[in-house]
């Protein structure tokens, strides 16, 4: 059995609708056991700017989010939400918005498990996420050891290959080079070398770079998009009401989706809104755990601004644009229709695109870089992390050369499987830390 073919087999076992009502069912279970934690989303935002130690740990708070943010906004922002529309029509996109406005509360919960069972290493730096909360909080380390070993797995298909794929992917496009390959291997190992310059310092060399290049990023490509839906004002009504006709029943379109049913508008959506904002997945409390923050609740909410940020505003943007070009019903395969829908604004629109691909893919390799060495050195200890990064490189050239859908494929399965552990969660433990702390909520001291 080739790579492509197991891929594709595990990819459509992990994700069936068992796993995608689990996901979502947790984001409501979450966001009912804790309050409807997104009401204290504005607070949230405002603790969420704030760079001075609050308390022990290895980065700011700023420099968290912005480290878990890096990780979080990538190609799925991108080259996802238009394979979401590519499976499931413009519906799709309702229910990936769905999935960030409700997996915000999960996003949180993750957050306080991470900081308030995080570990000091020997070297004095901070250890935590979901494989730590299931050893110290449930007395379950082998549950830990299952995250553990899925998330160094997974961070190689989410974080990694599928990043540095996407990018070649959409260089052929605009390039149309004469040796596919070549431009592949060049490419593949640029990204590597600018990886490795970076990824060798560990989480404050990462917590840098990121720091000044997500709020650029994010901003650009945002811009960016608001200029092309102000563009297609006139197809806006029409947009909104696709996708929300669509999220219920489906929507023919040419090509590969030819009326899908609401199980698979929902499935398409869903994985890309999970690829995207990785709630559930137990990633992002891995970065938290590094805050230098005075109490859970507080680094929590932090967190769950990433959520809001990823799919609530970027991921909506990309589909509103995909969607309003109309070029969804041609068939195009994901990254040619992504192409094809920020061409449309000439001249600047493929530059808007190439600078927020180029950027959030890098951004990724780097984030989802330090998830992967966490994860390698609970399991391995300390003496594993420096093999880790040399393979982490190895993996980004090696994601550069391999056919687009099996890559993809990969990553849909072990982001499933990655969720799995991580899910089995302390709802009890999270609505006591979030009341004890309730003044970070309020704002009062």
């Amino acid at each position: 059995m080739d790579f492509a073919k197991f891929a594709s087999d595990l990819s459509g076992w992990v994700w069936g609708l068992p796993l995608i009502i689990l996901l979502f069912g947790t984001h409501l279970f979450l966001t009912v056991r804790t309050g409807f934690i997104q009401r204290f989303l504005p607070q949230a935002i405002k603790i969420s700017f704030s760079r001075g130690k609050e308390g022990p740990g290895d980065v700011s708070q700023f420099g968290a989010l912005m480290t878990a943010l890096a990780a979080t906004i990538g190609t799925g922002n991108i080259i996802g939400v238009a394979g979401a529309v590519t499976v499931g029509g413009p519906g799709a996109v309702l229910w990936m918005w769905l999935t960030g406005v409700f997996g915000i509360a999960t996003k949180y919960s993750e957050a306080v498990l991470a900081v308030k069972y995080r570990v000091t290493m020997p070297d004095g730096s901070m250890a935590g996420g979901p494989m730590y909360a299931l050893e110290r909080g449930l007395g379950q380390k082998w549950l830990g050891i299952v995250f553990a070993v899925f998330t160094c797995i997974a961070a190689f298909g989410i974080g990694n290959m599928t990043q540095a794929n996407s990018i070649v992917e959409m260089l052929i496009e605009r390039v149309k080079p004469e040796s596919v390959t070549n431009l592949r291997w060049i490419a593949g190992g640029v990204m590597a070398a600018l990886t490795a310059a970076v990824i060798l310092g560990g989480v404050k060399s990462i917590s840098k770079v990121c720091g000044f290049l997500v709020p650029i990023m994010a901003v650009g490509y945002v811009l960016g998009c608001a200029l092309i839906l102000i563009k297609n004002y006139a197809a806006l009504p029409q947009s909104f009401l696709d996708i929300w006709n669509g999220a219920w029943s489906g929507q023919a379109a040419a090509g590969g989706f030819l009326g899908a049913t609401l199980k698979q508008v929902a499935q398409a959506g869903i994985a890309r809104g999970l690829f995207s904002n990785e709630s559930g997945l137990g990633s992002a409390p891995i970065v938290a755990a590094a805050a230098q923050t005075r109490n859970p609740v507080r680094q929590a909410l932090v967190s769950s601004t990433a959520t809001f940020w990823d799919t609530v505003v970027v991921c909506l943007m990309t589909g509103l644009v995909i969607v309003s070009s109309g070029h969804w019903k041609e068939g195009l395969p994901k990254a040619a229709l992504t192409s094809a829908a920020f061409n449309d604004l000439h001249t600047v629109g493929p530059y808007f695109l190439m600078f927020g691909l180029l950027t959030f893919v890098f951004s990724s390799i780097l984030g989802w870089g330090y998830y992967g060495e966490k994860a390698a050195e609970y399991l391995f200890g300390v003496s594993a992390v420096k093999p880790y990064r040399v393979l982490w490189v190895l993996a980004v050239l090696f994601g550069s050369v391999q056919p687009a859908q099996a890559v993809w494929d990969f990553a849909d399965a072990a982001n499933g499987l990655m969720a799995l552990p991580n899910l089995i969660c302390l709802s009890g433990v999270i609505v006591a830390e979030t009341k004890t702390y309730q003044h970070e909520l309020t704002g009062k001291e």
